[in-house]
């Protein structure tokens, strides 16, 4: 099973960790030239810590470009460069279990250990309540061993504006920790750009205020829970749960169609980074256009060529969302 490989993975990890002592790696020291040295798991971390830190950090995304978060293993060498970071910031134990497990085995190391998703109450993974706006969340866990699951809770916080603004709080706890000769710098930074956060969710609200329908086709895994709660949409999506390696049931697949036929939708939205078969086979049956979502997990080689922040996805994501549900000025 796949938790058992990572855990291997893991074990392993822990052995070269070991034989590495205490070092830093030369080429990062000559490269930070005294800035911190910062890994992070997900894009949305990468991203806000960059908007904190600026000159005065080097940080690192885990995730290669283009790979899927959800799906993906730490290498060895990944362990290694944790280690011998000065912070590791993930976003959470239903995000990343497995960077819950080097979290809590790494520690006693010269490491700050961040999870940004602290402080945040977080909805439900499965049965999920109307108030929601999740449909279809109701079969069987495949698989309870499965290491990408999060059967527990949603992890996806990021997508929603206020939501983020507490991830950078944390982030910015353990920047200040990290460096306090420079405490009132990522301060002010944070305070800054918490400030566009706060004009991006206006942003958002009001334009979806002005919008057909509020009900969402999305053709990928369940990703904006708290997108659809703060904007006071719909989402319908046939997976069950949150990992896109988990295929939806023909039922599933069907009524879905059903409900774009009956509701007279003509969209349906797709995620990013993943092969869209359930969107394209939705959108053959029922001649909705397909139109990307972006979940900001991770970013395409492309995406990253060209600077896309997350507020740029999420501009992006409003922009698309106003093309599928109809706005009207």
């Amino acid at each position: 099973m796949k938790g058992k490989r990572i855990w291997k993975t893991f074990i392993i990890s822990l052995v070269i960790l070991l034989m590495s002592g205490c070092s830093k790696n030369i080429d990062h020291e000559e490269i930070n030239s005294g800035r911190l040295k910062i890994i992070t798991t997900l894009f949305p971390q990468y991203d806000f810590v960059k908007e904190i830190g600026k000159d005065k950090v080097d940080v690192n995304l885990l995730l290669p470009s283009g790979v899927e978060s959800h799906s993906y293993e730490p290498t060895p060498k990944d362990m290694v460069d944790i280690k011998n970071a000065d912070i590791f910031i993930y976003t959470g134990e239903y995000m990343e279990p497995w960077a819950k497990k080097i979290a809590d085995n790494i520690e006693g190391y010269n490491l700050i250990i961040t999870d940004a998703s602290e402080g945040v109450e977080l909805l439900e993974g499965h049965g999920h309540e109307e108030d929601e706006h999740e449909g279809h969340e109701n079969e069987e866990d495949e698989n309870e061993d499965h290491a990408h699951d999060h059967s527990d809770k949603d992890p996806h916080i990021w997508l929603d504006p206020i939501y983020a603004q507490k991830m950078i709080d944390n982030i910015t706890v353990a920047l200040t920790k990290a460096d306090k000769e420079n405490k009132e710098f990522y301060i002010k930074n944070a305070e800054e750009y918490k400030k566009q956060l706060d004009l991006l969710d206006k942003e958002i609200a009001e334009a979806l205020e002005k919008v057909n329908s509020k009900k969402v086709i999305y053709g990928g895994h369940s990703a904006f829970s708290y997108f659809a709660r703060r904007y006071n949409l719909e989402f319908i999506t046939p997976y069950n749960g949150f990992s896109p390696n988990a295929e939806p049931t023909p039922k599933m697949i069907i009524e879905l169609i059903k409900n774009i036929e009956d509701a007279g939708v003509k969209s349906i939205f797709y995620e990013e980074l993943i092969d869209p078969k359930v969107a394209k086979i939705i959108s053959s049956e029922t001649g909705a256009k397909m139109i990307l979502l972006h979940g900001a997990h991770n970013l395409s080689k492309e995406e990253i060529e060209s600077d896309v922040r997350y507020i740029d996805i999420m501009k992006g994501n409003l922009e698309r969302l106003k093309e599928g549900l109809g706005y009207e000025e």
